[in-house]
């Protein structure tokens, strides 16, 4: 299917007029921006609330060093040694900082969309359309910025997840991970997976999105209607592509940002975890985890999708 047989997905709360320098202008756009960032911020924390058992259980998997540990496994001593409680091991970190995250995401996308329409000639509420190479570089580049956010966050969370509550934890909370990250000049480590990860991943995810929206826009149907349901299908399919796209990389992300903080065998060098994972396992060690991840994707990113274009939609 071409590009062109798809309309272009209005943006809520876009005026044609916009594309004109105005101080009026000026104010409605800061208060997109806004809109942008608060709508993104309660999609994230739906996002990290829904997924958060099941990430959980991924990353437990992923850096298991038995290659036949099964999530029912995992899952069996992880409520025994730990509780239920123990599924959302370091999610303080992030529902403040995937809410921060996803903002981001969504924001720069958003503007990278205004700038495309306008460097296009056309506006958000026009029928022209963007094209779908023009579509993934707004999720990419969104993707590649928000992850000097991200990584650190992911990082953090995955310190904490992977303490299994067997003995004396290395970690006493969020703060005295980050503390003990910083004097190790670790926080930042596994951000060119991420970036690599989130570029591409997000390029696919919002691509897919903006493509379903765009032909139930093309069927004269304003987005603005267009139901609850339907949203959180096209958010589910959205995220189910983006993972089937990028999970290798996560694997490798993971293995980045476990490794021992002093001495680690990897360096955070993705070409060394690659190796030492296919010379261990083979292929099949690159998609340890995928069965809840998958699980996960259609859940998490419904919810996220939905969130945001309902608070988008009450914001005006």
């Amino acid at each position: 299917m071409s590009t062109e047989d798809y309309s272009s997905p209005q943006l809520i709360d876009e005026d044609p007029m916009s594309l004109k320098p105005d101080p009026e202008h000026k104010h409605n756009r800061t208060t997109r921006v806004l809109k942008d960032i608060l709508a993104g911020t309660c999609g994230g924390i739906s996002q990290v609330i829904v997924g958060q058992p099941f990430d959980t259980t991924k990353v437990r998997m992923q850096t298991s060093t038995s290659q036949s540990t099964t999530a029912k496994e995992i899952i069996s001593k992880l409520i025994k040694n730990e509780g239920l409680m123990g599924f959302y091991k370091g999610s303080l970190i992030p529902i403040v900082g995937v809410g921060a995250c996803v903002s981001v995401q969504f924001g720069v996308n958003e503007a990278m969309k205004r700038f495309f329409h306008q460097a296009n000639g056309t506006n958000a509420r026009g029928n022209d359309t963007l094209s779908l190479k023009q579509y993934y570089i707004c999720g990419l580049t969104g993707g590649v910025i928000n992850s000097f956010l991200s990584s650190p966050i992911e990082h953090v969370r995955i310190r904490l997840q992977t303490q299994t509550g067997i003995g004396k934890p290395e970690f006493n909370g969020p703060i005295d991970c980050i503390r003990k990250l910083l004097k190790e000049k670790s926080l930042m480590r596994g951000l060119r997976p991420m970036m690599l990860r989130a570029g591409h991943g997000l390029g696919c995810y919002f691509l897919t999105y903006e493509a379903l929206i765009a032909r139930d826009i093309k069927k004269g149907m304003d987005r603005c209607d267009i139901s609850a349901w339907k949203l959180c299908t096209y958010g589910s399919l959205s995220g189910t592509v983006l993972w089937l796209s990028i999970y290798p990389l996560d694997v490798v992300k993971s293995m980045i940002q476990t490794d021992t903080l002093r001495n680690p065998k990897f360096n955070n060098s993705m070409r060394k975890v690659i190796t030492h994972l296919y010379r261990t396992h083979g292929i099949s060690s690159f998609f340890k985890g995928f069965v809840p991840t998958m699980l996960r994707a259609a859940p998490v990113n419904g919810a996220t999708f939905v969130t945001f274009e309902c608070i988008m939609r009450v914001l005006g």
